[in-house]
């Protein structure tokens, strides 16, 4: 994989009735964990959550965005900060966090990295006030497991995914048995999968879909959509915080900087930091 490639690819299997998406992430990626020092496993679990935002994301049928969160407990009672949180627009925007504290072990499960947690998938929509809210089991030792059952019983459509995650990249195949699968060949599905499950770790991450598809698939008929670029939605915003200073007022302002000595303002899931002086205040809120 190039460090430029980060897209999401539909094809389907005409002859099979089975649709699939390949999603690859290089750079966008490496900018959502570089500077951070996640545990290998925490960033593996993250990069494998990022692809599933875009699957989702891309799926989007009007402008909106859909978040996943995972929301830790201790005696019955749900932290305040989440464990991790990743979201993507239907425009591919993605982007993503976990705690930075998160203990991690070398072969850590998914399902014991969140145990005792919640994992939702939320959808919201530029034009509406409502809220789509899901709940995902933690049914699987993996974050394909989880979604896989999520998908079977949201789209109402067998499913299976499969993902992985490194340091440079992170790639993910999904593959959906349509209705009239069995009708055009009732050992079809069982046949793809079959092929599919020999995918390896590197394959996903770094062959581009085109010859992904050919080397799993080469005796189907495989239809490849354009793809569709996704980009890291975080961006340094220096105007938004000041907009979000203003506000506040002056006087909460001046009383934070004569407290503090200066105003720290923390972007946790674009991994960005904000300082602000005297200097900067008199500058915001004008000479008194």
């Amino acid at each position: 994989m190039t460090d430029a490639i980060n897209y999401s690819r539909r094809f389907t299997l005409e002859n099979l009735d089975i649709r699939g998406q390949v999603v690859q992430l290089g750079s966008v990626w490496r900018e959502m964990h570089d500077g951070r020092g996640y545990p290998e496993e925490i960033r593996r679990f993250l990069g494998e959550l990022a692809a599933v935002a875009v699957l989702v994301g891309a799926g989007l049928k009007q402008p909106g965005r859909a978040a996943l969160q995972i929301q830790k407990q201790r005696n019955g009672e749900t932290y305040s900060a989440p464990l991790a949180v990743v979201d993507c627009t239907d425009r591919l925007a993605v982007r993503g966090m976990a705690e930075a504290s998160s203990a991690a072990r070398p072969g850590l499960k998914f399902s014991h990295w969140v145990e005792g947690g919640t994992l939702a998938m939320t959808l919201t929509y530029e034009n509406s006030n409502q809220i789509y809210q899901s709940i995902v089991p933690i049914s699987g030792l993996s974050v394909a497991e989880c979604f896989e059952h999520y998908f079977d019983q949201s789209e109402q459509l067998p499913t299976h995914l499969w993902i992985a995650a490194g340091d440079h990249g992170v790639g993910a195949l999904l593959l959906q048995k349509l209705p009239n699968a069995d009708i055009k060949d009732a050992d079809g599905w069982a046949r793809v999968e079959h092929l599919a499950a020999s995918v390896t770790d590197e394959e996903l991450i770094g062959l581009p879909a085109d010859q992904l598809l050919r080397r799993l698939f080469s005796e189907e008929d495989v239809r490849l959509y354009e793809p569709k670029p996704v980009g890291y939605a975080c961006k340094r915003d220096v105007q938004k915080v000041e907009s979000m200073l203003r506000s506040l007022g002056r006087e909460e302002v001046e009383a934070t900087l004569a407290e503090q000595g200066e105003i720290v303002v923390r972007d946790d899931i674009c991994n960005q930091e904000y300082r602000f002086g005297a200097e900067d205040v008199t500058r915001l809120f004008g000479a008194k």
